[in-house]
């Protein structure tokens, strides 16, 4: 199976001379026919994700059994790489515990792991909710980013119908890298903190709020619809994908910042535009 690990072998082998060139090839050739391993009877798992986008694949346990998040678990840490599985109930968690008593599971959550990041990136993600009753997609999103490798940090409770509350953290916003918000009701929240900073927003609308919020729809336009510039929306309850996006985003940061692709001369041409 060619992974990271793997493909980092068959380079270092083939500079040292220990590998000829033609087999790192023959490998790569056959990588996409290889880049799956049947789970079982009822999964392929993506074994190449971590290569091609840095995070492996993460299990949707809401709509599986606990023996199919555990057989997944399972095989996901034995490849070495983070196992992650979002949504997973208690019941669940105490039939996966059984055969695997090393697990993390976060209650609030309701993620289930098994690993660490395999690299860490520079840089804070901020994490917002309006109220306590979005706690659960924000903490979806913060713990998410930090199995990805980043930094979080966490502000709860700051709702625009006590905006005083937000106002009083405005130092913390004012620091961050990247910032969640997350918000139900009418989602207004997004919009406020777009426009305090200078970062990319990632707006994350929740199913919280009375009958006409119809289940998140109303936080979702809202925040769509943000008359504030530099928002990002994921779906409705998506912390996960908040929080692998602002990852991706401190990722690419980092890949930027420690090798440039443009020559200084051209550097300068590009700054001369602008004045």
């Amino acid at each position: 199976m060619l992974n990271a690990d793997r493909l980092r072998d068959l380079i270092h082998g083939v500079a040292r001379g220990i590998y000829p060139p033609e087999q790192v090839v023959a490998e790569l050739q056959l990588a996409p026919l290889a880049g799956f391993t049947a789970v079982a009877d009822f999964a392929h798992l993506d074994t190449q994700r971590p290569l091609r986008t840095g995070f492996p694949e993460a299990i949707w346990g809401q709509d599986k059994s606990a023996h199919q998040i555990l057989h997944l678990m399972q095989r996901l840490h034995d490849q070495g790489s983070l196992a992650l599985a979002t949504r997973v109930s208690p019941e669940k968690l105490q039939e996966i515990r059984a055969h695997l008593p090393t697990v993390n599971y976060s209650t609030q959550a309701r993620l289930c792991w098994l690993g660490h990041p395999a690299q860490t990136y520079p840089g804070v993600i901020q994490v917002v909710s309006a109220g306590t009753a979005d706690l659960p997609v924000a903490e979806e999103a913060a713990l998410t980013a930090e199995l990805c490798g980043c930094e979080v940090k966490r502000l709860w409770d700051v709702g625009v119908s006590g905006i005083h509350r937000l106002l009083h953290h405005r130092h913390h916003l004012a620091q961050a890298t990247l910032i969640i918000v997350v918000a139900g009701m009418e989602g207004a929240l997004a919009s406020i903190v777009a426009g305090l900073v200078d970062c990319p927003v990632i707006a994350v609308p929740t199913s919280i709020g009375y009958g006409a919020s119809f289940q998140g729809l109303s936080a979702l336009l809202t925040m769509l619809n943000s008359c504030s510039s530099g928002i990002g929306v994921v779906n409705i309850d998506n912390g996960f994908g908040a929080g692998v996006l602002a990852a991706q985003i401190l990722r690419m940061a980092f890949r930027m910042g420690t090798s440039s692709t443009l020559p200084k001369d051209a550097d300068n041409k590009n700054a001369a535009k602008f004045h």
